[in-house]
């Protein structure tokens, strides 16, 4: 099996009992500093936040950045891949590692999940960023890499292969499993009615990429469907926050700290 321990300290972070499984994460930033947790996407891992992280400290927050099961240092699991079950992990997380409420700042699938958990435990989110996804189908831009996924292409199998067993404890040879796992979440998820999202109270930053995968219109409805829910349209693509940090991290650390106003009084 992957033979790690909860306490082994691994390229900067550490292994942390999360519902009875090991879940690498890294931990910085001012211990008084409101705790915000960044939340990866699918075949992505911490590194991802590359461009974010030392601007993020430097704007006083508690970073948590976890890597899911099954991504990055954290071990996979038997079960298959799901929205309801990587809420439930996260919510595990911010229960018992982060101890509280935190921020949500959610990438591509992790966007997902922070919306899940938001509207399932409202307690544990005070504010969220979500970017680079949509939440059904119809919100769904046709995108190459996709399509490469979907055939199976072999180079960019081999590319995220050999990303994958950099840090993975399970080895190479178990992206396959991870590969079969993902490819069966995205042929049928996300598929959420937009409405259904209207319970969901915290105050929520919608990215939204000129050139996404996600259709500008969902995002509009998306935004329309949370009650304090703000927009905003960046040039870029899915990879917005590489792109163009110089945009993205101080939008979202502005967000953060306080709500923009509403309406525009003369």
């Amino acid at each position: 099996m992957h033979g790690v321990r909860v306490g082994d300290v691994v390229d900067g972070g550490t292994y942390v009992d999360v519902a009875g499984r090991p879940i690498w994460h890294f931990v910085d930033g001012e211990p008084s500093g409101p705790p915000t947790v960044l939340l990866h996407g699918a075949f992505a891992s911490a590194a991802t936040w590359g461009a974010q992280i030392p601007d993020f400290l430097g704007g006083g927050l508690r970073l948590y950045v976890p890597e899911r099961s099954g991504h990055g240092h954290s071990p996979d699991g038997p079960e298959p891949f799901t929205y309801e079950s990587m809420a439930d992990e996260l919510i595990a997380y911010l229960d018992g590692v982060v101890g509280g409420p935190a921020h949500l700042v959610g990438w591509s699938d992790g966007s997902v999940v922070a919306l899940l958990v938001a509207y399932r435990r409202p307690d544990l989110v005070n504010r969220m960023v979500v970017f680079g996804q949509f939440y059904n189908q119809a919100g769904r831009e046709a995108d190459e890499f996709s399509e490469l996924l979907r055939r199976r292409d072999p180079h960019t199998v081999d590319v995220l292969r050999a990303d994958y067993a950099t840090n993975s404890p399970d080895g190479a040879d178990h992206f396959d499993v991870v590969l079969d796992k993902e490819l069966a979440l995205i042929a049928r998820a996300p598929d959420y009615d937009l409405r259904g999202l209207s319970g969901i109270t915290a105050p929520t930053l919608v990215v939204q990429g000129d050139h996404d995968v996600v259709r500008l219109e969902h995002s509009v409805e998306l935004v329309r469907n949370l009650p304090a829910g703000r927009l905003a349209v960046l040039p870029g693509t899915h990879i917005l926050p590489v792109e163009a940090p110089e945009l993205f991290n101080p939008l979202v650390l502005s967000f953060l700290a306080l709500d923009p106003p509403r309406r525009w009084l003369p």
